[in-house]
């Protein structure tokens, strides 16, 4: 090796313990560890016992700084600490037992859904939960796809708002067809991503007023074949997911495409770490697409969160929750 690629290592090392981002992906050194969470649950015999979750669909940060888990099982709102210890449950909402399925294609109508959802025996326990997020007023939103309903509650899971009918689909201003996810603009405005069913962003004010939408199906730029995450950035920009397209678009707060990064993969889940960039599964992406850092393994995820102490936890259909943690 010559000396100036021995300096160029030696100082994206030095970057990388640095906490500089750029350098970390650089040198291919991984920048998170895994680490062992939640803490055990406790059998009646007092012995320690893994944590039965169902399929996790999502992991939030409350005001607090605590974690809740949602999954698609008995007690689908849980609360635990950031080191792992179950805190309670959340049992205000009832979260519908409708099961997300996909549609081959030949069952499919003329550019229609490629999703629908079962109900009734074939279904499952809280399969309805899809997405939970923490607003900056600490409100919990949860987003229960198979109910066709997004759920604005406090801090313990007492609706305060509801957006879309329960139990009633459509694609009007006040109902939704297996809604995905929700974000908000610093403004206070809502975003739903109205996915599985239909294929448009839902723009709401504060009040929970509908304001305008967009999107269709399709593969051109504004069009979705799946729009299954978004996130807001400080400046008002929107981020989706286009999960079946593999990619992510960029808005302008009134749906005017900005920009597209493409080949990302099927992405499931976005979160915007402030200062950061933006989650994208397993990655950590800067605002212009490029890759700043990539977390250990095949992560990829279903549902993502940042804790006040940088730590990443990600969720995953497979019933767990992964949690990274920093290298220092």
């Amino acid at each position: 090796m010559s000396k100036l690629a021995i300096l160029q290592l030696e100082f994206a090392t030095l970057g990388c313990l640095l906490g500089i981002l750029s350098a970390c992906a650089a040198s291919g050194q991984e920048s998170y560890r895994q680490v062992e969470w939640p803490q055990p649950a406790t059998t009646a015999a007092g012995t320690p016992s893994p944590w039965h979750f169902g399929e996790v669909a999502a992991v939030a940060t409350t005001a607090q700084g605590t974690i809740l888990v949602f999954h698609r099982g008995a007690s689908p709102v849980m609360e635990f600490d950031v080191a792992g210890k179950f805190l309670r449950s959340l049992g205000a909402v009832s979260i519908s037992a409708g099961k997300v399925t996909g549609l081959a294609p030949e069952n499919r109508a003329p550019s229609g859904s490629g999703y629908t959802v079962v109900y009734g025996p074939a279904g499952c326990h809280a399969c309805g939960a899809h997405s939970i997020r923490v607003d900056k007023q600490g409100s919990i939103w949860i987003v229960d796809a198979a109910a066709h309903v997004v759920y604005k509650t406090d801090s313990d899971a007492n609706v305060l708002m509801q957006l879309g009918e329960k139990g009633v689909s459509g694609t009007d201003r006040s109902h939704f067809n297996l809604p995905t996810d929700v974000a908000f603009g610093s403004d206070g405005a809502i975003y739903v991503s109205d996915g599985y069913g239909s294929a448009r962003i839902v723009k709401f004010s504060s009040e929970g007023d509908f304001l305008l939408e967009w999107g269709t199906r399709g593969v051109g730029p504004g069009e979705f074949g799946l729009p299954h995450n978004l996130a807001v950035d400080a400046e008002g920009r929107v981020y989706v997911t286009d999960r079946d397209n593999q990619r992510i678009q960029v808005f302008d707060p009134n749906g005017r495409f900005l920009d597209q990064w493409q080949g990302v993969g099927g992405v499931s889940t976005l979160y915007m770490s402030a200062g950061r960039g933006l989650w994208a599964g397993g990655v950590l992406r800067s605002l212009d697409g490029t890759v700043a850092v990539r977390l250990p393994g095949n992560v990829g995820g279903h549902g993502t969160t940042v804790a006040p102490d940088g730590s990443v936890f990600v969720a995953q259909l497979s019933g767990t929750v992964q949690k990274f943690v920093p290298v220092p």
